[in-house]
């Protein structure tokens, strides 16, 4: 029978010309997860999406620089929360969400977040 185990989601929406430090935004992200130890974290660049705003951002004749870009890192609950003052101090204007979830390990790995 399979094996689920708790965790949280950490979810950090932002547009593809956000930046931090001359770099783009999701890079910034994604390294200081990597340095922090997480888990995992994986970098999904959205087709559209609108914000506050309510601009809908689109790629239009093939080009756009403000695509939707969602940064999301899975981890432990503690590690998570060891990680939010990172995430306070990078994000700038993003929306981030964070959720309860359940992961299932691939078959012959253990089933925790700290992978």
């Amino acid at each position: 029978m399979p094996q689920w185990t708790d965790a949280t989601s950490l979810r950090i929406l932002i547009s593809d010309d956000d930046t931090h430090d001359g770099q783009p935004l999701y890079e910034a992200i994604l390294r200081a997860a990597r340095e922090a130890g997480l888990a995992g974290a994986k970098v999904v660049r959205g087709a559209a999406g609108y914000g506050r705003s309510r601009h809908i951002h689109e790629t239009w004749r093939g080009f756009s620089y403000d695509l939707p870009i969602i940064v999301e890192i899975i981890d432990s609950d503690a590690k998570i929360d060891a990680f939010l003052p990172t995430v306070e101090q990078l994000r700038g204007g993003a929306l981030v969400v964070r959720q309860c979830v359940q992961i299932l390990a691939p078959h012959g790995t253990a089933a925790t977040p700290e992978v």
